[in-house]
């Protein structure tokens, strides 16, 4: 007979870990007497991040003492208490390879569904004092579940917890576990947990990615998992391209047509993407790693990138005063994930400055392809002397049957003509929206500077564009991914406190930073990455989740501890992985 041994409850708390603030509810404690549940908790607890923990499809968290026991066992511990693993429910029984996603049952007065296996973070390494947790209960086949509450009700532990219905398709906790973490997916297996109704959204998502994935020639990695960031892997290493044309688009731009040495066909690019170079600025010193996004037509005979010289950059000064053509430029496979999706729905592409760079690409193929899609061009410049791209916009759009654009100045000059240069003075502004007239239903691809993105993406969701029609591509960047981790202070990447000066170079391409290795110091390129302030995702830094999964532009790592499953080939878990030689980061 299985029965609740005991009742866990616990609010958030603010702990110190590694220098940082987490805002967590892992710690739990019994609960005497009768407890009531409600349909998202019980009375008593909580979660410190709602976007990993909690809701209607993970209300109560389940462990079993049978797995105490194996854990006690392999890690030689005796301290445990109820609760130690972070679960609302201590029971006896139940066991992840003998139940199964959709089977029901009566708890006290409550009754509940299993939705899915549990999802582990570091969280729970931190509190068991033991950081491989999260790989460790993921590998071993005993993560524990999480239940919906069908009906709100009172338990208290000695209750017996009897079965009252059960899922007609029979896939058990360990099985749905192993499937979506392990290497092996089989086709028929996703198959068969698609047709669990009780299985969560999130778990049913991850399928269905990995099924989609298996009808993609030459897909590796783990679809399920990769964040958007990973979607697109490419081959690492750089190629010599000979450049053909330099072309000032404006007084702060010029572009750089590029072609295969040999006249080979170079790598198709998809819309939307960016190229790495590695530019060899001083002789003497490690190269500089730059992105730039293709700004030409999707083409293999040659690649278009389109640069903006800042008064103190680096990058765009050396090209401009020191590339010609003829010269070779080393450049990496087209990467990145901010593409054109093939969709029905309207499009606006919503652009300031040198972020038109990659939209541009996107209406180069709806030109090409002569789309029949709605299409609206957004653009802000400072005038007509800053504006790159004016006339070839005007072209590209005349292939468009039903495109228009609208075009902002903030600072016109005095010869810049209205409606024949831009439409109107100021800045692009949720009203300024208003009056154009951005379709509510429309596919947004947005990319600026940082200030005019967060504006943008403001006033879009005023405007009622959901967040999900919003794609961004960051220059610098993905959006970093810390959960939990409360309080701290964006600042810009630097180099590490006291460089190694010496170990392989970790080179982070979109943050612009190249700092040395050091084994002594570091666990993981992860753990550089954060000591250089470098932007970065992660959640079980084990190599079980992958949300730290990135490009990996060039070089070899190795991998300690080994990650569940391998990312794609061309990307790297830098949450468990250290350099091998000199390596270049996608981040």
């Amino acid at each position: 007979m299985a029965r609740l041994l005991s009742v866990n409850v616990g609010l958030p708390r603010d702990i110190e870990w590694k220098g940082r603030t987490v805002h967590t509810a892992i710690w739990k404690d019994p609960v005497r007497g009768r407890c009531r549940l409600r349909r998202l908790n019980l009375d008593g607890d909580g979660q410190g991040d709602l976007a990993g923990h909690g809701g209607e499809q993970r209300a109560v968290f389940v462990y079993q003492i049978e797995s105490y026991r194996h854990w006690q066992e392999q890690l030689k511990r005796t301290d445990f208490v109820h609760g130690q693993f972070g679960e609302n429910f201590t029971i006896e029984g139940l066991a992840d390879d003998a139940v199964c996603i959709g089977d029901r049952y009566q708890i006290g007065s409550a009754v509940f569904e299993i939705t899915q296996p549990r999802v582990t973070c570091y969280r729970v390494g931190i509190r068991m004092d033991e950081p491989r947790m999260p790989a460790l209960l993921t590998s071993s086949g005993r993560p524990g579940f999480y239940l919906r509450v069908l009906q709100e009700g009172e338990v208290e532990a000695g209750d017996e917890i009897k079965k009252v219905g059960e899922a007609k398709e029979r896939m058990t906790v360990a099985e749905i576990n192993a499937l979506l973490y392990s290497s092996e997916h089989p086709r028929d297996q996703l198959q068969r947990a698609l047709q669990i109704e009780a299985l969560s959204p999130g778990w049913r998502s991850s399928f269905q990615a990995l099924l989609q994935s298996q009808t993609t020639a030459g897909r590796s990695g783990n679809a399920g998992l990769a964040p958007p960031a990973a979607w697109h892997p490419a081959t690492p290493g750089f190629r010599p391209l000979r450049v053909t044309a330099v072309e000032h688009e404006s007084a702060d731009v010029l572009s750089l047509m590029m072609q295969s040495a040999d006249g080979q066909p170079l790598p198709a690019a998809l819309p939307g993407q960016y190229v790495v170079l590695r530019l060899q600025t001083t002789l003497g010193r490690p190269p500089v790693f730059r992105s730039f996004s293709l700004s030409g037509p999707p083409l293999t005979d040659y690649y278009r990138i389109s640069v903006k010289v800042e008064p103190n950059g680096a990058a765009g000064t050396w090209l401009r005063d020191h590339v010609h053509v003829g010269d070779a430029l080393d450049v990496s496979s087209p990467r990145g994930s901010f593409v054109l999706r093939t969709s029905e729905r309207p499009l606006l592409l919503l652009s300031a400055g040198i972020g038109a760079t990659p939209v541009l690409a996107m209406l180069h193929a709806l030109a090409a392809a002569r789309s029949k899609r709605q299409v609206l061009w957004v653009y802000a410049a400072r005038d007509r002397g800053h504006h790159p791209f004016a006339a070839e916009v005007r072209r590209l759009m005349l292939a468009l049957p039903r495109a228009r654009s609208y075009v902002c100045y903030s600072r016109p000059a005095a010869r810049d003509k209205i409606a024949e240069d831009f439409d109107s003075a100021g800045h692009l502004s949720r009203s300024v929206l208003d009056e154009i007239g951005i379709p509510r239903e429309a596919d947004v691809y947005l990319c600026g500077p940082t200030r005019f993105m967060a504006e943008m993406k403001e006033a879009l969701a005023t405007s009622g564009v959901s967040p999900e029609q919003i794609h961004v591509e960051l220059f610098s960047g993905s959006e970093p991914m810390t959960p939990g981790v409360v309080g701290s202070v964006r600042r810009d990447p630097h180099l590490p406190i006291d460089d190694a000066k010496t170990g392989p170079l970790v080179s982070f391409a979109r943050s612009g930073i190249a700092a040395h290795w050091n084994a002594s110091k570091y666990q993981s390129i992860l753990e550089l990455a954060e000591a250089c302030d470098v932007p970065a995702r992660w959640s079980c830094r084990t190599g079980v989740c992958h949300n730290c999964e990135s490009g990996l532009v060039s070089g070899a790592v190795v991998y300690g501890p080994e990650p569940l499953d391998m990312p794609a080939e061309g990307n790297v878990l830098i949450c468990c992985s250290q350099p091998l030689r000199d390596v270049v980061i996608d981040l």
